[in-house]
């Protein structure tokens, strides 16, 4: 029997966070017949039509009138108003009580916030979209939010960015429960990665930085940075640049920026090394000793600390989606 895919929604729900997981699914095929892998059904509190952002309606089924021991798969669609979800005492009973018996549930964008408030997130690592990261961590702070994967896959939960990262995650899904070949065909299908790198950022994390500087004050000098990571960049070294002395530099920089300058050069060194990663075949101590980092070993620790994943492996994982 295709496996029983559910997505919940909530008013406002976002049409891409519905449709793109429901087509990746509708595109599977078992390998050895080309049946279906997968049935798909669109639940909600209450039943009946959900508007979603777009304004057009899709009807769902009462969650109550589920077996969750039928469930294959549970995911959380991302909402204009997720938020607002987490009052429904209906929704979130039932994922509570049930929660347990599905054995795999994920979530797109800020569908994340639903499961955490079932208690789903205590524990895990997990992701949503980078602009609610920091809420998400304040409201279920027995969670381990990382802020820059396109999604993450903890157990039985997993937990994507929004979007077209759900995409991703159902292709991930897919290649979990089908194999490569299954899941190699969705891609080739929708015309995407078969991996897009779980570890790959979300966004350029040192380009969001500088957009926070929203007078421009610190755009040359940014510039300049990206030229010269070869070079130490201590704080002496970049106050220098912005023609200031160490101590207001630091002051003005991290109010303009919302990070510390010396914060700012290894995001830097890492976005340089990722997309060498990704777009040279350069030996990993070579792009190390390029961008900054001195030797690979302080490069792996940083792509460690940010990324969750090596670089060697990071490599190989863009590589298997192209």
């Amino acid at each position: 029997m295709p496996h029983l895919i559910v997505l919940i929604l909530t008013p406002q729900s976002e049409m891409l966070d519905i449709t793109g997981p429901l087509q990746a699914f509708h595109e599977a095929r078992n390998q050895k017949d080309g049946t279906p892998a997968y049935r798909m059904v669109l639940a909600s509190s209450h039943g009946g039509p959900i508007t979603t952002d777009t304004g057009i309606p899709l009807d769902t089924v009462p969650i109550a009138g589920l077996d969750p021991a039928k469930i294959h798969t549970l995911i959380a669609a991302g909402s204009d108003e997720a938020l607002d979800a987490l009052n429904d005492r209906h929704l979130i009973g039932w994922l509570k009580a049930h929660g347990p018996q599905i054995p795999r549930i994920g979530s797109v964008c800020i569908g994340a916030f639903i499961l955490g408030a079932a208690g789903m997130l205590d524990g895990r690592t997990c992701v949503t979209h980078w602009r609610w990261c920091p809420q998400l961590q304040d409201m279920f702070p027995q969670s381990r939010v990382a802020p820059d994967p396109i999604f993450v896959h903890d157990g039985p939960i997993w937990t994507s960015a929004g979007v077209t990262t759900g995409i991703d995650m159902a292709i991930a899904m897919i290649e979990q429960d089908l194999g490569r070949d299954a899941a190699l065909a969705v891609a080739r299908s929708l015309i995407v990665f078969i991996r897009r790198p779980g570890g790959q950022s979300q966004f350029s994390l040192p380009l969001e930085h500088q957009a926070s500087d929203s007078t421009g004050r610190f755009d040359a000098l940014h510039g300049w940075m990206t030229k010269n990571l070869k070079s130490r960049l201590s704080v002496e070294e970049l106050a220098e640049q912005a023609h200031m002395s160490p101590r207001n530099f630091s002051r003005n920089y991290k109010s303009a920026t919302g990070i510390s300058p010396a914060k700012a050069v290894e995001l830097m060194r890492l976005e340089a090394a990722r997309l060498a990663l990704e777009q040279t075949a350069n030996r990993i101590n070579q792009i190390a000793i390029t961008c900054g980092f001195g030797d690979d070993e302080r490069m792996r620790r940083c792509f460690i600390k940010h990324l969750g994943v090596a670089p060697s492996d990071y490599r190989e994982r863009f590589r298997s989606g192209t």
